[in-house]
């Protein structure tokens, strides 16, 4: 049994949606999707040869061709924010298939508040969070008392037990920890968090958001038939931003590379893997943190990114030449760590989109050096550098625009 790994390059953003799209276009719609890290703070972008797009947080990117989705024991569950999505996917005439792992953490509406709240009074020394509780949920859930997972949220009586015990002494024991290493004025005062904890609605939309979460998704330990079927494993963000390869603390709390998929290739015994890393031809961030060689603008770049607008936490999409040296490092230190199973063949690739959007040499930096070179040749020079070879080249928004190399 052979499976993909899709995984972002760089600070996300890098056209992982559009890849696993592409995979599942070849593969066919039996393929199994599975989400291997992250949360609802994943934002992959598909846009079909019909028109048809989404942007894509709880579900595979393979969901408009019909590839159902598995989200693994890595993910972190939202289901307020998983309803929310599923109905813009209804609106598109989309009823995606979805399995989870009943050993996901589950995001709550207070993790959220008080990532939001934790962000908003750093101003000019942000993280670069997305806002949507996944440092929290994590954080909350390395304490047993206060843990929820998607095992717990068939029993109503448990779940409502845990979340007034999540807003009654977990927030306010988090918020008191906060105010050693923040202006305590800065969180005492936030009148929002105060009204979200004094709200009994909360709790009740809260168990009717989780009583639909579960009428939409099946809950297994493992993907069902998974012998024969073409497996892609879909990563979240990039290995810039990962806990351990990234630059802390503006990372997310999740192995955005091969760590969590050699796990789950030692879970369900495969015997393949071909790791697919994606970076666009030029470097993007959205979100605070260090982009080395940042600039206000590329020469001849052209785009129009509906996805990254500017967010009240991120701020506007951030632009650099592309570093072939960081990219080639952190891939290095990536299959260094990841401990994949002996006997596991695997063979990485590169995937590299956004030619499209230059039509002149541009600026890249390659062994310290900046020079100029042609969209498709910079993507030749980073699988040289990668030690990969080059699967693909995007130049486009949809798989059709894809072409092998």
């Amino acid at each position: 049994m052979k499976a993909y790994a899709v995984i972002g390059a760089g600070f996300g953003d890098e056209g992982k949606g559009l890849v696993t799209d592409h995979l599942v276009a070849r593969l066919g719609a039996d393929t199994l999707v599975v989400r291997f890290n992250g949360g609802a703070q994943a934002g992959h972008t598909v846009t079909l040869p019909d028109g048809r797009r989404h942007v894509f947080s709880h579900f595979g990117s393979g969901s408009l061709l019909g590839a159902p989705t598995f989200l693994s024991r890595f993910f972190i569950a939202n289901p307020t924010l998983f309803a929310a999505e599923r109905q813009r996917l209804t609106a598109l005439s989309i009823a995606p298939a979805v399995l989870i792992d009943p050993r996901c953490v589950v995001t709550t509406p207070y993790d959220m508040v008080l990532n939001q709240a934790m962000e908003r009074p750093r101003s000019g020394s942000r993280h670069g969070s997305c806002g949507v509780g996944i440092g929290e949920t994590v954080e909350r859930s390395l304490h047993p008392g206060f843990r929820l997972t998607v095992a717990d949220l068939a029993d109503e009586a448990r779940v409502r037990n845990r979340l007034e015990a999540i807003r009654r002494n977990w927030v306010p024991a988090r918020l008191a920890t906060l105010r050693q290493v923040m202006p305590a004025a800065d969180l005492g005062a936030d009148r929002e968090v105060a009204a979200f904890l004094a709200s009994d609605l909360v709790v009740e939309r809260t168990m009717a958001d989780i009583a639909e979460f579960l009428r939409h998704v099946s809950v297994a330990a493992e993907p069902p038939g998974l012998s024969g079927r073409p497996l892609v494993l879909e990563g979240a963000q990039g290995l810039l931003l990962d806990q351990d390869l990234g630059w802390f603390p503006h990372v997310t709390r999740s192995h955005t590379g091969l760590r969590n998929v050699a796990a789950l290739a030692r879970d369900w015994r495969l015997r393949s893997i071909e790791p697919i890393y994606v970076s666009r031809v030029y470097a993007t961030r959205h979100g605070a943190g260090p982009l080395p060689h940042e600039t206000a603008g590329i020469p001849g770049l052209r785009f129009e990114d509906r996805t990254n607008v500017p967010h009240p936490y991120q701020g506007a999409i951030r632009l650099a030449p592309l570093d072939l040296d960081l990219v080639a490092d952190v891939v290095r230190r990536d299959r260094l760590l990841a401990s994949l199973p002996s006997g596991v063949a695997v063979t990485p690739r590169l995937v590299v989109t956004c030619v499209d959007q230059l039509d002149r040499p541009i600026p890249h930096v390659d062994r310290g050096e900046i020079v100029e070179a042609g969209p498709e040749t910079v993507a030749r020079r980073l699988a040289d550098r990668v030690g990969t070879g080059l699967l693909a080249i995007g130049a486009g928004p949809t798989w059709a625009t894809m072409t092998l190399a």
